[in-house]
């Protein structure tokens, strides 16, 4: 049976337009059937979702699974999921978090091997200004590429 590449099924593009990403790690995460079959589908968003260690365990919040549509099963689409990391990586993740500012940010949800993986990011919130810095880096480099490509043509 050969290796099956990462297929990223679920981005959060806010999350790198809202927040700094300092560092990032990979989660797996306890999920039900229907709601793997549901993420497979696309039906799932990342939004509103952040995580949060509790009680030496990190949980998933706010993470909208929508309903499978041949699921028997009634499940809450936002309910709280366990995501599972190394005690270790728990531990840095909760220091980190201890500081001011600083909060856990899903970016993709994505199938390696099969099964379902969250990149979790330890990140700062952003100021306003960063982000306005953000957009007009963005529009320079756009109008770099425009000027370079009007030359080539």
């Amino acid at each position: 049976m050969g290796r099956r590449a990462d297929t990223v099924v679920i981005r959060n593009r806010r999350a790198r337009y809202d927040y700094l990403v300092l560092d990032s790690f990979e989660c797996g995460i306890v999920l039900a059937g229907s709601e793997v079959k549901s993420i497979r589908a696309g039906r799932a968003n990342l939004q509103d979702a952040y995580a949060r260690v509790e009680d030496g365990e990190l949980w998933l919040h706010g993470m909208h699974i929508a309903p499978y549509e041949f699921s028997r099963a009634e499940l809450d689409p936002t309910r709280r999921r366990k995501l599972l990391v190394h005690r270790k990586e728990i531990e840095t993740l909760a220091r980190a978090t201890g500081e001011k500012g600083v909060t856990l940010v899903p970016l993709r949800v994505y199938f390696k091997d099969g099964r379902a993986k969250v990149e979790l990011a330890v990140a700062k919130g952003k100021r306003a200004y960063d982000k306005r810095r953000t957009i007009a880096e963005r529009d320079a480099k756009r109008e770099a590429e425009r000027a370079l490509k009007g030359l080539r043509d």
